[in-house]
Order: structure tokens, then C-alpha cells, then sequence
């Protein structure tokens, strides 16, 4: 297998350093970007220890159907909007889920851009909090 894919570089030169430029790239991004998120049991942490607040970006149908206790919910298309509910927490960690961990990094950006220093997402969002077993509040 290793015999194939040197091989293939050899004969397609352009499209694995193009591949190679764009990996580099993007993980400079990524690292450059400096927040990567906090996992389940540091968000317990900060939520224990240190009165984090949880800002459960998902829609309210999501919502409902089971998030973390003492969560908000913020749905990310009305963030900006609300973002003044949360001014009394600038000063407390602030953990952002979503459904999978993805969409929450850009309201971290948001959240960070105005003034809330700690703000981080939860890795994997609620799936990953599920899948680790941890207690969800249904309604």
C-alpha cells in the first residue's frame, strides 16, 4: 500500500503538494485560531468551580428534546440579538454547545469580539456529552 501511494506522488506531483499547501494551511488556521475548546469534563469544571455559564446555541426544538442542566438557550441565529442577556457573565467562563461542536466555534468568535474573554466551546458539542453519559435535563 505504501508502494501505491508513492507511486501515486510520483506520478501526480501537482495534486499532492497542491493537497499538502492546503493542509499546512489549514491547520496553521486552526492553531492560529488559538481557541480549540474545552472537552466534557473541563466544562463540568468550570461550570462547578468557577460559575461558568453553559450557552446552548441549538434551536429550541433541540433544545427541548435534552441539553445540559442549566443551560441557556441562545439559538446561534438570534445571538447577536441577544447577546446583551448575557453582559452580567463577561467576567465567568462561558461554554458554547451545539450539536456536534462545529457551528459553536463561530459564536465563540462572536462572544469573544464582544468582551467575553472566556468564552470556549464544548469539543464535540451535545453528542459528545451524551455519548460520555452525562446527565441531560429533558422538557
Amino acid at each position: 500500500m505504501i508502494d501505491q501511494f508513492f507511486e501515486f506522488a510520483q506520478n501526480h506531483p501537482l495534486l499532492v503538494g497542491a493537497f499538502l499547501i492546503v493542509l499546512v494551511a489549514w491547520l496553521g488556521y486552526e492553531f492560529m485560531r488559538g481557541n480549540h475548546g474545552v472537552d466534557c469534563s473541563e466544562a463540568t469544571t468550570l461550570v462547578n468551580r468557577e460559575d461558568g455559564v453553559i450557552v446552548d446555541i441549538r434551536d429550541a426544538k433541540d433544545f427541548k428534546e435534552g441539553h445540559i442542566a442549566g443551560a441557556r438557550n441562545i439559538p446561534q441565529s438570534r445571538l447577536d440579538e441577544r447577546l446583551a442577556e448575557l453582559d452580567k457573565f463577561k467576567d465567568k467562563p462561558i461554554v458554547v454547545v451545539c450539536k456536534h461542536g462545529q457551528s459553536s466555534g463561530i459564536a465563540v468568535a462572536k462572544l469573544t469580539k464582544a468582551g467575553f474573554a472566556r468564552a470556549a466551546k464544548l469539543k464535540g458539542g451535545m453528542a459528545q456529552w451524551q455519548a460520555d453519559s452525562l446527565p441531560v435535563v429533558r422538557k
